[in-house]
């Protein structure tokens, strides 16, 4: 094998990292047929290097013989964002604002081209938005997803479009780039973003993004209720939560 340090690569980390790349890409589990297709790789290859990386926990397979991105990342990425533990800073927050508002608040972050989310605070209701520890939703059909891709600047946005062909799930999603720019970049002056029934109909939600010590974008914070029920007068809260965490991260806000 050669040495990247020579301007080289290793082929073998190349490919699992274009396979990871390519799960990442999709909501649902993929199959091998088109992982190959997505990688190029020869699906005997693309299933010796899949084997690896689900025995690592880095790729999970479900009983259909499908794939998705394992557990192990998502517990890497939270300790990439910060030493601090992302999760135990935010939940006592997200708890908060969960008892304030009724409703269901999550945490995300960003993998790729969706959003992973990693804690959910979620009401003692019969009638609440539930959200999966684990399940993803492309960006461009969620609050924080639209505030990410807005704070990327708009060649990433281009780049995203391009990419995922900006696929509908309702009605209301965004499907152009022009109006996902414009969305994007006016979610990112005002300091928070709506999803107004874009990943599910009868749900809506409004997010912000949490900030690390060095002003970088660390995660998302959201809340969701039936559409009927969420209110406008949450979004001081919701802002107010999210800056609460972004300062146990480090967060300065410049003056």
């Amino acid at each position: 094998m050669k040495d990247s340090k020579n301007g080289t690569s290793i082929q073998v980390i190349d490919r699992a990292a274009s396979l990871l790349d390519a799960i990442a890409r999709y909501q649902e589990p993929v199959s091998l047929k088109v992982l190959g297709a997505e990688t190029g790789l020869h699906a005997s290859t693309a299933h010796r290097i899949l084997g690896s990386l689900v025995g690592n926990r880095f790729v999970e397979r479900d009983p259909a013989g499908r794939y998705r991105l394992g557990l192990r990342l998502l517990q890497l990425g939270v300790r990439l964002h910060s030493n601090i533990d992302l999760r135990a800073v935010a939940l006592p927050v997200m708890e908060a604002l969960r008892d304030k508002l009724g409703e269901s608040v999550n945490l995300t972050l960003r993998e790729g081209d969706v959003v992973v989310y990693i804690e959910k605070a979620t009401p003692n209701r019969m009638m609440h938005v539930q959200q999966l520890v684990g399940s993803r939703a492309p960006l461009h059909v969620t609050a924080v997803g639209k505030l990410m891709l807005g704070a990327a600047g708009d060649e990433a946005i281009r780049g995203y479009a391009q990419r995922t062909n900006l696929p509908a799930y309702t009605r209301n999603t965004i499907t152009t780039i022009a109006r996902l720019k414009d969305e994007c970049s006016e979610a990112v002056q005002r300091g928070y973003a709506l999803d107004n029934e874009e990943a599910e109909i009868d749900v809506g939600c409004i997010g912000v993004l949490l900030y690390d010590g060095t002003g970088n974008v660390a995660a998302g914070l959201s809340v969701s209720a039936p559409i009927e029920r969420r209110r406008m007068a949450w979004v001081d809260d919701v802002i107010a939560a999210g800056q609460q965490i972004s300062a146990q991260l480090g967060h300065r806000p410049q003056t």
